[in-house]
């Protein structure tokens, strides 16, 4: 059974609920990625996509994280299966799993990341299958 701190990144770059949304959508432009958790004293208190500046923060026209952000975040352990993870994934309908140990962000854990192991393939198909059912709706 592998763990999901074999799997995840462990380099997680994040943001605050200081940061401007400018700060955020550049950040992502120079990591070349779609969401960022938003972390305060090493706590994950939301997460932010790229559709969310989008969508809430151009769209509504403000200028707030705390706008835009979802908050009420899943997260896992980094202790915890990729079984567990794929299983949490689908039924949240979320793409990525903040991985939180002790209360502090040690991890980010993606679809593609449970893609990378051939073990997971299946998992990761079946994850992403009923997350984008609803993606359509």
């Amino acid at each position: 059974m592998m763990l999901v701190r074999e799997v995840m990144s462990k380099n997680v770059e994040a943001c605050s609920t200081s940061d401007s949304l400018q700060q955020v959508a550049s950040k992502m432009n120079t990591l070349n990625v779609g969401a960022i958790p938003v972390v305060e004293n090493g706590q994950v208190v939301g997460m932010v996509t790229d559709r969310d500046l989008a969508v809430r923060g151009l769209g509504q026209g403000t200028t707030q994280l705390n706008d835009v952000m979802s908050n009420n975040i899943v997260t896992i352990s980094p202790d915890a299966s990729l079984e567990e993870a794929s299983s949490i994934m689908a039924s949240h309908q979320i793409r990525r799993l903040p991985v939180v140990e002790n209360g502090q962000i040690v991890g980010m854990l993606s679809l593609g990341d449970l893609a990378v192991r051939e073990q997971s393939n299946v998992n990761a198909g079946n994850a992403l299958s009923q997350i984008s059912q609803n993606d359509f709706s």
